[in-house]
């Protein structure tokens, strides 16, 4: 089974991303052909900056790799470095209706949000199908907020074929229904634009600075704490397993610790829990050149999937003659 994911080289990563996508990516690695792109052309949606966007996307390709992405069981590269998807793009352009991008969820939200009204922005569902059917997966998987993308995928793929016969894979895509919604500071849903997030990598001091900021209930030291509906005890059980976590429960009934203990302990598990993707990290950013490698070997691999069916393209378009 084919399996495809795309990222957004977005900035530091949080334990949100981690528990949220990045641990169904690596464990996905070990039952699945596994294909994942750095989504840098749409990026380019909202980063106009040429440096910055390059910066963001070499700094995803070393996150991704240090938190267990393997280039040995996962082909993993830039998605600008496959050039195929534009061609497949513009094909694909002529077989999808305005009307369908205009219904399109994340571009209303966008512009609601005063995001420029440009083709790019109303494109992406069109370039997300190219990314998709390109590579003929079987699943997508998916948050919430992108299921219709893969629908759009999947009515153009439906169309092309009523016109060329069966060339495009109809793909599925998987929502991770089990995955764990992972609590900010504030106790909301962990996200950037909440400005309520743990990140994964950093100073030490920095990320138990931003842990102490975690909200939690004002009770006397000696007094029992309540830890279902605590804050910090929803974080620290993501990373916990049976045992610990039923000690940690018996420390909050028994009293005489506060909750400032508690984030003391729960910056200490999670600091240790990254302790080796850490140092993957620091090794492969004194290392750029192998990122680069890695990342070219991955196109390479990607681009031997991507030809045949763009030649598959030309042939039943007539750009081949």
């Amino acid at each position: 089974m084919r399996v495809l994911t795309g990222i957004q080289s977005s900035g530091d990563l949080h334990i949100g991303n981690y528990f949220g996508s990045i641990k169904q990516m690596v464990e996905a690695q070990n039952r699945s052909e596994t294909f994942i792109f750095i989504a840098n052309y749409h990026a380019m949606t909202s980063v106009s900056d040429g440096k910055r966007l390059a910066q963001l996307t070499m700094q995803a390709a070393t996150d991704f790799l240090a938190l267990g992405i393997d280039p040995t069981k996962t082909t993993f590269w830039v998605q600008s470095d496959v050039k195929e998807v534009l061609e497949l793009y513009w094909a694909l352009s002529s077989f999808t209706p305005t009307g369908l991008l205009e219904r399109a969820h994340s571009y209303k939200d966008k512009t609601a949000r005063g995001a420029s009204t440009t083709h790019s922005l109303f494109s992406y569902p069109v370039l997300m199908a190219a990314d998709i059917l390109l590579f003929s997966p079987d699943i997508v998987p998916v948050g919430k907020d992108q299921i219709q993308h893969v629908e759009i995928a999947r009515d153009i793929a439906i169309k092309f074929n009523n016109q060329y016969g069966d060339i495009l894979k109809i793909p599925e895509f998987k929502i991770e229904e089990h995955v764990a919604t992972v609590p900010g500071i504030d106790g909301q849903k962990m996200s950037k634009s909440y400005g309520n997030t743990v990140n994964i990598f950093g100073e030490e001091k920095e990320q138990l600075k931003t842990i102490k900021k975690i909200v939690t209930e004002n009770v006397a030291l000696e007094d029992p704490k309540e830890f279902l509906g605590c804050n910090v005890y929803n974080m620290a059980k993501l990373f916990l397993d049976e045992n610990a976590l039923l000690e940690l429960q018996e420390r909050y009934k028994k009293g005489g610790e506060g909750h400032g203990h508690f984030k003391l302990y729960l910056a200490d598990v999670i600091w240790e829990f990254f302790k080796e993707h850490r140092e993957r990290r620091a090794y492969l950013q004194a290392n750029q050149d192998e990122v680069r490698e890695i990342l070219s070997q991955g196109a390479n691999r990607a681009r031997e999937v991507a030809l045949p069916m763009i030649q598959k393209i030309r042939d039943v378009t007539g750009i081949k003659y």
